[in-house]
């Protein structure tokens, strides 16, 4: 009888020692309760000893980095647009005591802390600024965030918006604003370009009158890009000066002997484009034409010289 009484109290007092002790990993925080009064203390990492038979009972805490996820948050700007957001929190425990003392479940708590601080700040901003102040959001919801749940030992390393979704109207409407914009820009540059060109063909004219003989080069190097182009006739009025260098008078055989110059040119070109050969009736024909038609004003040049 007396054996039975030993070992019954050595069973009793082996299963006591080994509720008693409690093995807690690096990142966890056990907050003990004896006979229902917290110790100042959170216990752990490692073996932990308490006092059996539900004198001590823990509540243990895990202090590594948590992430809260935000439900979508149907919200409504300051211009009236409705618009739902996404976004995630990211806390740690700093003090464990607080976490379970001072409110009764801190991740509950502080995801409907989130919700409403991200709520009620992008209630007051419009839609431009919520779509190009992500970052600035952010950190204005992890400021409030932090003020509110640092007396529950949670704190609020980073704060971060996933997505804001839009209506499809919405997108469309700024589909074209994007696409108005761009053409916008395309004209302005378009502009820009036809400006920059305009100065430099002022510039070209301002080189070119003070010299004759380039405006005269550039007018027959014309001449032949335009004679490059099949099954065309273009007429070119040219004043005998023009041909003449400048010169005034004395020199209008030398301005008939270009146009002549000019019009074989220009007849040759032609019959090559059209793969024909260039007959020699035909220019010289038209070599005498020119010649008849500039004679009257050779010879007016001629006397108003004299």
């Amino acid at each position: 009888m007396l054996l039975m009484i030993v070992v019954g109290v050595a069973f009793f007092a082996g299963m006591g020692a080994l509720t008693s002790l409690r093995v807690l990993r690096e990142y966890e925080r056990a907050i003990v309760f004896r006979l229902g009064r917290a110790r100042p203390k959170a216990l752990g990492p490692g073996v932990v000893l308490m006092l059996p038979f539900g004198v001590d009972r823990s509540t243990v805490v895990d202090t590594r980095t948590k992430v809260i996820q935000i439900p979508t948050q149907e919200v409504i700007t300051r211009d009236n647009i409705s618009i739902g957001v996404d976004a995630v929190v990211y806390i740690e425990i700093s003090s464990p005591m607080d976490a379970i003392l001072r409110v009764e479940q801190y991740m509950p708590a502080t995801l409907q802390l989130a919700a409403t601080t991200l709520r009620s700040i992008i209630g007051r901003m419009e839609l431009d600024e919520v779509l190009a102040k992500r970052a600035e959001i952010n950190t204005e919801v992890q400021e409030i965030l932090e003020s509110r749940v640092e007396q529950w030992g949670v704190n609020i390393t980073a704060v971060e918006i996933k997505d804001i979704s839009l209506p499809a109207e919405m997108k469309r409407a700024m589909a074209r604003q994007a696409e108005a914009e761009r053409e916008r820009r395309a004209k302005i540059i378009m502009s820009d370009g036809e400006l920059q060109a305009a100065e430099r063909l002022a510039e070209a004219a301002r080189l070119m009158s003070s010299d004759p003989a380039a405006l005269q080069l550039r007018l027959y190097q014309t001449m032949v890009e335009v004679a490059s182009q099949p099954n065309m006739t273009i007429v070119l009025p040219v004043p005998i000066e023009l041909l003449a260098g400048g010169k005034p008078a004395g020199t209008a055989s030398v301005a008939a002997q270009a146009v002549s110059a000019a019009a074989q040119a220009l007849t040759g070109a032609g019959a090559r484009q059209l793969g024909q050969p260039s007959p020699a009736a035909e220019p010289a024909a038209s070599t005498e034409t020119l010649k008849a038609e500039l004679a009257p004003e050779a010879a007016k040049s001629t006397r108003t010289s004299r």
